[in-house]
């Protein structure tokens, strides 16, 4: 586990380095999330190779610190991210992001775009309003969420994301559900297709039919497709995710 202190946040903030070859891969994870929890099943499945790859914990979430003043918008994430890179030097780089990962990881592309080697985004926020697990924590305020919501959603909770959960702070999961409520501009559906790198789609088979699926395939981005799984596709299917990703690198 490394550590570097973030000017942006304000806080340490913490990230697996695993060794490998090529240009590294960045992992950016989503809401609820942790890029330590959610990724190494992934990245050391033999289909992904033996690239390098860098997971980190935002802000708020798993081991990086949990500052109360921070935002935790998107944006304000995207900049950390930024921060990590140019902590490590890296001249050259693959960009991935998970479900809200997936809109930092746009908004980071952006920031950096003449070093990134390609960007690979599944499910993510392409538009304000939120999804619906986003939009119903954003519902309550953010003092509700403190003292019933959070706790709610962990006793609610049955599945694998219960355990990453914990390990984020409940105002962060607010304050990041309300970022992706309100949206950015431009939207992180135009920021993506205005990326001069290559851009890749993925997505669970189990959530299709999406609509934005269908628009960004006419719009003549490349869709990846994970069998077997839907929107958790890295505990549901995580061979296949490896698989995809290794093949986004192909240059």
């Amino acid at each position: 586990m490394n550590s570097f202190y973030s000017q942006q946040a304000g806080c340490t903030v913490r990230w697996h380095d695993l060794p490998g070859t090529g240009d590294p891969v960045v992992f950016i994870h989503g809401l609820g999330c942790a890029a330590s929890y959610e990724y190494p099943r992934v990245v050391r499945d033999p289909l992904f190779g033996a690239r390098r790859a860098i997971l980190i914990d935002l802000p708020g979430s798993g081991y990086s610190d949990k500052p109360l003043h921070y935002s935790y918008r998107t944006s304000d994430q995207a900049r950390v991210v930024v921060e990590l890179i140019n902590h490590l030097k890296l001249d050259t780089f693959w960009l991935y992001g998970h479900s809200m990962g997936g809109s930092i990881a746009i908004e980071t592309a952006g920031l950096l775009a003449t070093r990134v080697k390609g960007l690979m985004v599944s499910e993510p926020n392409f538009h304000a309003g939120g999804g619906m697990f986003s939009r119903s924590i954003a519902a309550q305020t953010e003092q509700q969420f403190l003292e019933q919501g959070y706790d709610a959603m962990l006793r609610a909770e049955t599945t694998a994301w219960a355990g990453c959960l914990q390990s984020n702070a409940p105002y962060a999961v607010w304050r990041g559900a309300s970022s992706l409520v309100e949206g950015v501009e431009p939207e992180w559906e135009a920021q993506f297709l205005s990326l001069p790198c290559p851009v890749t789609l993925i997505f669970g088979e189990l959530s299709l039919p999406d609509d934005d699926v269908d628009n960004l395939q006419q719009k003549g981005v490349a869709v990846k497709i994970i069998p077997a799984a839907g929107h958790s596709m890295s505990w549901e299917n995580p061979s296949a995710l490896a698989k995809t990703l290794a093949g986004c690198m192909v240059v």
